[in-house]
């Protein structure tokens, strides 16, 4: 065999190994996304069209695979938080901010609520479920106005309304739609901020 036909075999073996892996992360990410939080290799594989083998071959673990999966969701959440706000800051940035915060909630549900089930059982996901608290915790102090973190009992406050579970109370455990759930973290929010309520539209409960 030439060289050349010999990085020609190369080259194409790599390729497929990487369709391979991108077929098994498509199937992960769907399922998860479809509201299987808790797939098995073999259900991975099936939706991959590939062989369970071939799943482990590519990923040591369901770790690695977890793995692969967070970045991808992150990758696509990626640029809406990166935007910049409309607003020039203060007040309406938070609101703003809160709102924005809403949506990646609403994207990224299903793949917390997975890796929450996993996490007791992975020193990677549980690493990866503190950092996204941090996160959360650093990236709203960085919205309030001094006077506010100079209050750390008030910012513990807000830090929980604000918080991924507080969302997930609302709209999952309480049924509420994404927009009922916004309205009522941010006027909770308002409330703790000595703030007028945003809307006043009686909101019935859910059937």
């Amino acid at each position: 065999m030439t060289t050349v036909a010999v990085i020609e075999t190369t080259d194409g073996r790599r390729r497929s190994s990487e369709r391979s892996q991108e077929q098994i992360i498509d199937a992960i990410h769907q399922l998860v996304s479809e509201g299987d939080l808790v797939p098995s290799a073999a259900r991975i594989a099936d939706r991959a069209n590939v062989g369970l083998r071939t799943v482990f071959r590519h990923f040591e673990d369901m770790d690695t695979l977890y793995r692969r999966m967070i970045d991808r969701v992150e990758a696509q959440v990626l640029p809406g938080i990166s935007e910049p706000y409309s607003s020039s800051g203060g007040f309406e940035r938070l609101e703003e901010h809160i709102a924005r915060r809403c949506e990646v909630y609403e994207f990224v549900a299903p793949f917390r609520s997975a890796a929450k089930l996993r996490r007791y059982h992975s020193a990677f996901l549980m690493e990866n479920f503190h950092r996204n608290i941090r996160l959360e915790r650093e990236t709203l102090r960085a919205m309030l106005p001094a006077d506010v973190t100079a209050n750390p009992v008030l910012v513990a406050g807000l830090e929980v309304l604000a918080s991924f579970q507080a969302w997930r109370t609302l709209r999952r455990d309480h049924g509420r739609s994404a927009e009922e759930t916004r309205q009522a973290l941010w006027n909770a929010i308002c409330c703790l901020l000595g703030r007028p309520l945003s809307g006043h539209s009686t909101v019935a409960a859910p059937a």
